[in-house]
């Protein structure tokens, strides 16, 4: 756009010079007026930001539109961002003689009256196995001792590793080998029965979504930083397939971390929590993943209100689709203004004329502009 308007002088004043005619100079510059650059941009984030809207994406910036098509490299946050924020029962261990469907079932109608975390996800295991749950009795849940109970005539257990060993009832050996991620034990008539193990689960689709970024949004390096433990960092990048982790990290060190990234390449920093909140404004593109609290929400340049992958996906596609858009609304509309001004320098187009066509050609540019704010149907290709 800068060299447009002395371009534009120039045809005019050759124009003038070249026949003497002070009418071709104006009708030069009347149809040169460069209103597709002034109007049809404008318009054009005003219909991108329109349409993440309905889509549930919250623009609080508009270069964050323009830049993150150009970014290439993605961090992503681990816990409440690729993952859902809370423990799923991933691991049945059961000790012999005891059938899996029925320790689950005890643990479960005892558990279903618990607060603590775990609980959530034995009761859920258990009802999408479609297991029926018994009546419990003679509850107890002391803090840091687990949880006990009667459950169809047996005395139910639900406690910790220490908790057993500190009491020496259970033959430490029957237990497998500690590992990574949270876990609990289960005790039938004070036998080892089962050991439950959870991890944070990835979401829906994560693998898939992180496999397409490169071939279609072209990132060169996708990555977790995490302020979560390296083992639970480890087991999660495995499952998504990604390859460079940074685990263990302070709001500080995630920065620092950012800021190097970021003189190598534009970057989007992808969090939910409050210490995400300083890498993405290091960051070239910060956005804030779910409904999260007021200091994350300040520091990003958008907002994904649903928290699912797709509709980062979708705000990719937004951008990518409104610089294709604006750049078509701008250069064709320059185009057509570049060919009235031949017409009108050769003496073929009165002033009149040129400001009808001025006009038209404003009214094509801004029409144009607003297909940005149209749904196209499908907006996620993973």
């Amino acid at each position: 756009g800068a060299w447009y308007t002395p371009l534009a002088v120039a045809i005019a004043l050759l124009a003038w010079w070249a026949s003497g005619d002070a009418t071709r100079f104006l009708a030069t510059l009347v149809i040169a007026t460069p209103c597709p650059l002034l109007i049809a941009i404008p318009i054009a984030v005003i219909g991108a930001i329109s349409l993440a809207a309905k889509r549930s994406i919250i623009v609080r910036d508009p270069a964050s539109l323009e830049q993150i098509e150009d970014c290439r490299t993605m961090i992503l946050d681990k816990t409440g961002t690729l993952t859902y924020g809370r423990a799923a029962l991933t691991d049945e261990i059961y000790a012999e003689g005891f059938g899996s469907k029925l320790v689950l079932a005890y643990a479960a109608s005892l558990e279903r009256y618990s607060k603590h975390p775990l609980a959530e996800p034995i009761e859920k295991a258990a009802r999408n196995a479609g297991l029926e749950l018994f009546e419990s009795t003679d509850i107890s849940e002391k803090p840091g001792e687990g949880m006990r109970g009667q459950v169809d005539g047996h005395l139910i257990e639900i406690t910790g590793r220490r908790n057993l060993e500190k009491s020496g009832r259970v033959d430490m050996h029957l237990l497998p080998p500690v590992t990574f991620g949270l876990e609990c034990v289960a005790l039938v008539d004070g036998q080892y029965a089962a050991t439950f193990r959870f991890h944070d689960a990835p979401r829906v689709g994560t693998k898939s979504f992180i496999q397409h970024l490169s071939p279609t949004h072209r990132f060169e390096k996708i990555m977790i930083v995490s302020g979560d433990r390296k083992v639970e960092v480890d087991y999660l990048a495995k499952q998504i397939g990604i390859t460079e982790i940074y685990a263990e990290k302070s709001p500080e060190e995630k920065v620092r971390i950012v800021r190097e990234l970021t003189k190598a390449s534009k970057t989007l920093f992808i969090g939910d929590g409050i210490n995400d909140a300083p890498a993405m404004v290091t960051a070239t593109v910060g956005v804030a993943f779910g409904k999260t609290n007021d200091v994350t929400i300040s520091a990003a340049q958008a907002v994904i209100m649903d928290s699912t992958l797709q509709k980062i996906d979708e705000f990719l596609h937004i951008s990518k689709r409104f610089k294709s858009i604006a750049l078509q609304s701008a250069l064709g509309g320059m185009a057509l203004s570049m060919i009235g001004m031949g017409i009108a320098a050769f003496g073929y187009l009165p002033p009149v004329a040129g400001a009808i066509g001025q006009e038209i050609i404003d009214l094509l540019a801004v029409m144009n502009a607003l297909r940005v704010s149209f749904f196209p149907g499908k907006l996620t290709d993973f």
